[in-house]
């Protein structure tokens, strides 16, 4: 949670006082404002605010029309919600490397490309850009969709355009530790109408409702993760200082990359430093024991060492654990019997010897250059050491 305050409070006292709490009504309300605005920021046609991250991924694999059959390619480094959002969708997650950008590698997306894969999701992790000119490319030529996991990348871009707005359909997470919050959300952008309608589906099961059942598309039955109003006063107020906190975080981490890369220090390659999110800075090491020596003196991160964000805690995947009954469970389902899902700890090993490797230093809107400043000087003297 980067920034909270008086002005979410006033405004979630308005939605109190003016005695409405859920979205639809007469009039635009809070939620429908923020989905205006968000994707005219974005440049997109379409914004569904949803409750979590994980439901607006598994809503917009179900909007593009994945499910039982399909492979979806999901990288080796990612929240395991990623995965288990194919699951929930009814396909069939194919795990692959990804590269030292920390995000998922254009030629390992080309290279297990299979008679049933349908989809690739790009997840740019802790804020990096994914290489998208090649990924899409890639995904024209085998007709792959494209499914962005702009989760942990809220306000960032790749070359100029916005993350989340590059594939056929994106996903966002507004968690309580994301660059803009409400606690918990989400939402799912689109410039495709028929994806739009099918996530609207997804999201709000009585959708067809609130027109008087004239308009809204009705062509399935799903449980539903609508947002509230509250959540839709926070993030309208979120959405004003999304843009200063991210230009910050930009100039933090260039700051700390210049002054520390000529110390003997080597970063991540990143494939769009102008415009990414700039929340972490990547420091890449010749030995796991040298990156754990720098982590224990810096305070910084292992990235191995992020637990649910490693393929290899990814107990229920691993476990082929997809459902509450088996008539539900995607790796049990005949339609998923030809697709590939003979998961191992050692599957990925490039990633894992990328991430045993790899120490990220967290970057922060409201650090002072001052304190930046000393971070700097600490670095560098673990250097030393290393």
């Amino acid at each position: 949670m980067y920034r909270i305050g008086e002005e979410e409070l006033n405004e979630i006292r308005k939605v109190i006082e003016g005695g409405r709490i859920f979205r639809y009504g007469s009039d635009e309300g809070q939620c429908a404002r923020f989905e205006r605005r968000y994707a005219e920021k974005l440049g997109v046609k379409h914004c569904i605010q949803t409750a979590s991250g994980t439901n607006a991924i598994t809503a917009a694999l179900i909007g593009a029309g994945i499910g039982p059959g399909d492979e979806v390619l999901v990288p080796a480094c990612t929240y395991m919600a990623t995965a288990i959002s194919v699951v929930a969708a009814g396909a069939i997650p194919v795990i692959i490397d990804i590269d030292d950008s920390l995000t998922i590698d254009p030629a390992a997306i080309d290279a297990a490309i299979g008679p049933r894969t349908r989809a690739v999701i790009p997840v740019h992790m802790w804020g990096l850009a994914c290489d998208m000119d090649p990924i899409m490319e890639i995904a024209r030529v085998k007709n792959l969709i494209v499914v962005e996991d702009a989760c942990q990348a809220v306000g960032g871009a790749y070359k100029g355009t916005k993350l989340g707005a590059i594939g056929h359909i994106g996903t966002f997470s507004f968690n309580y530790y994301k660059n803009m919050t409400c606690g918990e959300g989400g939402a799912v952008v689109t410039n495709d109408d028929g994806y739009a309608e099918r996530v609207g589906c997804v999201i709000d099961p009585c959708r067809f409702y609130w027109d008087g059942r004239e308009n809204a598309f009705s062509g399935f039955v799903q449980n539903g993760a609508r947002a509230s109003e509250f959540e839709g006063a926070m993030l309208n107020i979120q959405l004003d200082r999304i843009d200063d906190m991210i230009s910050s975080m930009r100039a933090q981490k260039k700051r700390i990359i210049a002054e520390t890369t000529g110390a003997g220090l080597s970063v991540a390659p990143s494939h769009s430093l102008e415009w990414e999110c700039g929340t972490h800075v990547m420091y890449r090491f010749e030995s796991p024991e040298a990156a754990a020596r720098f982590a224990e003196l810096t305070g910084g991160t292992v990235a191995i060492k992020t637990g649910r964000h490693v393929y290899t805690e990814w107990d229920p995947i691993l476990a082929h654990r997809g459902a509450h009954h088996d008539a539900l469970n995607a790796f049990k389902m005949k339609e998923n019997a030809e697709c590939r899902m003979n998961y191992s700890t050692e599957m990925c090993r490039t990633s894992l010897d990328i991430l045993e490797r790899t120490v990220f230093i967290q970057t922060h809107p409201d650090r002072s250059a001052d304190e930046t400043a000393r971070l700097i000087e600490s670095i560098k003297t673990a250097l030393v050491s290393v």
